[in-house]
């Protein structure tokens, strides 16, 4: 790892997402770059809007069309830009958030939705078969991320038959369908559990364990998900003979 983009979105720096930021930061800058973007800090709008399009503000045609058109054009935001630049600089994303209703806070998903435009994120098409480059390919393909979520339940009741729903279901929408779509990869979660009833021994404990994590970062595979190119997905829907009779989310795995 040369470069890599800390993303913190949890609104109060003292915290312990703010602890695990901190820490996390400096580990790994004793191997490369460390850019960060704290989201509540900076203020940063997650609102996506008209005017984030540019000259074609207020004009007909499809908006995801028009943000890759804005980025060709150079009109983004100069917020939006900016997120852009670090994440292009970057081989490795952390994503750092607590899990609020099952899913990452709003700003979070705010910054994707104005950062990861077509023209920077997705938008390229395979010249051999016409179809967009996603789901293992994209605009920011080469990268891999790892999400430090923090989560307020025990580890049974996100886990696999936990009432509340398997934690790494109920994170899909973002390792695949986010991530992955764009070709970016991830890593197994660092999830912290019960991380409201922590005490000082506790949070020490996480702060170390992150630590010890992030030494053997560079090593650690990534998740096998399958790759659209790959022919798995003749008709946009798994092969019938891979996987047969499941619908669990684990069969878009290679492995699974």
């Amino acid at each position: 790892m040369t470069t890599a983009l800390w993303v913190n979105a949890h609104p109060r720096t003292a915290s312990l997402n703010g602890r695990l930021t901190a820490a996390g930061v400096q580990a790994l800058s004793s191997r490369g770059d460390v850019l960060r973007s704290d989201l509540y800090a900076q203020d940063f709008d997650p609102v996506l809007r008209e005017r984030d399009l540019g000259d074609l503000a207020g004009t007909p045609g499809t908006l995801a069309e028009q943000l890759g058109e804005a980025h060709a054009r150079g009109q983004l935001p100069a917020d939006v830009r900016a997120e852009q630049a670090k994440l292009a600089a970057a081989e490795l994303l952390v994503l750092q958030f607590p899990l609020w209703w099952y899913g990452p806070p709003a700003v979070l998903k705010g910054w994707f939705d104005r950062v990861f435009t077509a023209g920077f994120a997705l938008g390229d098409v395979d010249p051999s078969t016409g179809l967009p480059l996603r789901y293992g390919d994209g605009g920011l393909t080469g990268r891999r991320a790892l999400l430090v979520v923090t989560a307020g339940e025990d580890a049974r009741s996100i886990g696999p038959r936990g009432i509340s729903g398997d934690l790494e279901s109920l994170l899909f929408p973002l390792t695949h369908g986010t991530l992955w779509y764009v070709g970016i990869e991830t890593l197994g979660l660092h999830v912290v559990h019960d991380a409201d009833g922590l005490d000082a021994d506790g949070v020490q404990h996480e702060v170390d364990r992150l630590r010890r994590r992030l030494d053997g970062i560079a090593d650690e595979p990534a998740r096998p998900f399958r790759r659209l190119r790959d022919g798995d997905y003749p008709a946009r829907a798994l092969r019938p003979d891979l996987a047969p009779g499941r619908t669990d989310l684990a069969i878009h795995r290679a492995a699974g």
